[in-house]
């Protein structure tokens, strides 16, 4: 019996997977759980399998093609077997594939950070006709719709509605995109030259970081707190740890990292959600570390980083840094944070404001590690200074609040042998 390959959700916030390579041609042979194709999520590349056995008779997308979650990309029958039935009937609609089942780790991670489900893909995009410009119509339209036009630049008044009503729905959005975007604000040909600019299709992880931050830093109430820190026992500590061996090397990062989980363990009104009709508080520290790669950014989680000793912490912190860079890591390993840093010392940068990831309530950004003249009794001397900046949802975290757990922080890392108790 032929077996349907569908783009499946890949992870909890995927909405539409991008074919990056196949793995099988038409013609192999194919067991359950073989790998037949790298996909791009919204997070990773990740590996789509076979649910059944037989041959891969027919791949229904290109290598490159973006495909939404449900939608067909392949049959896998018997070699005889006729599937003429099944490939003309790869455009009609198709049921979302479910999420792969959650592993142990999954659950451990906070339920509410995975953001709405993936909405059902849409039936075949029917024939959508631009409405006629200024036509005084006030422009119907599903919420949905909304955000897809938002998040690819269209005008909803230059798109007919094929909904009830003539409201706007996905689809027509899709078809307005398959079309050129029928007002859509892009440059026209007038405008400028050939060889004036480069368009680049938007990768799944892009898209994401666009949707998700688009709902931070407008809906929720932001303030910052700034503080210097001195981190000249810092640097003493490094020193001498380094002394007794490579294994004990650490750096200024890992060192921060350990000092804001403990500090958070301190203050779990700071390590919280804003759920809506709620505060979330967590008795336990999952910690986001922002992580640039080449097409965006991604935040893997560090488990129960306040129980993890400065070794452990570091390591871990390397480990997923390395494979976020190589998109190799898993779902459950970026999703579940509780409370995100994030560090551009390394680029130079001495201070920044970073924007919060909802439902969180805050992450605190890193700048770099500096040499600065300070007056200290009387005296100008050269200490090392870190500046750091927190930023907070004002519907969980107030000033007094963000400031203590600054306090506190601060007491960590001007003495961090206090980080080994």
């Amino acid at each position: 019996m032929a077996t349907k390959v569908f783009m499946e959700a890949l992870s909890p916030t995927m909405e539409e997977g991008r074919l990056v390579k196949w793995l099988k041609n038409e013609g192999d042979a194919v067991k359950t759980g073989d790998p037949l194709a790298e996909v791009e999520t919204d997070k990773a590349i990740m590996e789509l399998v076979a649910r059944g056995d037989g041959v891969l008779r027919k791949r229904l997308a290109n290598e490159g093609d973006a495909k939404p979650v449900g939608a067909l990309v392949a049959v896998i029958a018997a070699p005889n077997e006729n599937i003429d039935a099944l490939v003309a009937g790869a455009s009609t609609p198709t049921q979302p594939a479910p999420a792969p089942t959650p592993s142990a780790s999954v659950a451990t991670a906070p339920v509410t950070a995975a953001p709405p489900p993936a909405a059902a893909p849409a039936p075949a995009a029917p024939s959508t006709i631009p409405a006629p410009a200024g036509d005084g119509e006030p422009t119907r339209s599903s919420p949905l719709a909304r955000r897809l036009a938002r998040e690819n630049g269209l005008d909803l008044s230059g798109i007919r509605g094929s909904g009830p009503a003539g409201r706007i729905i996905k689809r027509d959005i899709d078809a307005a995109m398959a079309t050129g975007g029928a007002g859509a604000g892009v440059p026209t040909a007038a405008a400028s030259r050939e060889g004036d600019f480069r368009d680049v299709p938007l990768t799944q992880i892009r898209k994401t970081i666009a949707r998700r931050l688009a709902e931070s830093l407008g809906p929720v109430p932001t303030f910052y707190l700034t503080a210097e820190f001195d981190l000249e026992r810092v640097a003493e500590m490094r020193a001498a740890m380094a002394q007794t061996g490579d294994e004990f090397k650490v750096s200024f990062n890992d060192i921060i990292l350990k000092a804001v989980a403990t500090a958070l363990s301190l203050h779990p009104e700071c390590n919280a959600y804003w759920m809506g009709d709620k505060i979330r508080y967590f008795n336990r520290v999952h910690l986001g570390m922002a992580v640039a790669i080449e097409d965006g950014l991604i935040t893997p989680v560090i488990f129960d980083a306040h129980r993890k000793s400065l070794r452990q912490l570091g390591a871990e912190s390397r480990d997923l840094a390395k494979r976020a860079r190589e998109r190799k890591l898993t779902p459950p390993e970026y999703t579940g944070s509780t409370f995100s840093v994030s560090n551009l010392g390394m680029f130079g940068i001495d201070q920044f404001t970073a924007i919060i990831n909802p439902p969180e309530a805050g992450i605190l950004a890193v700048g770099a590690v500096e040499e600065k003249p300070i007056a200290e009794r009387g005296q100008v001397v050269i200490r090392k200074r870190l500046r750091v900046t927190m930023s907070c949802d004002h519907r969980v975290i107030d000033g007094a609040t963000g400031a203590k757990f600054l306090q506190t922080l601060r007491r960590m890392l001007e003495n961090p042998l206090m980080l080994v108790f």
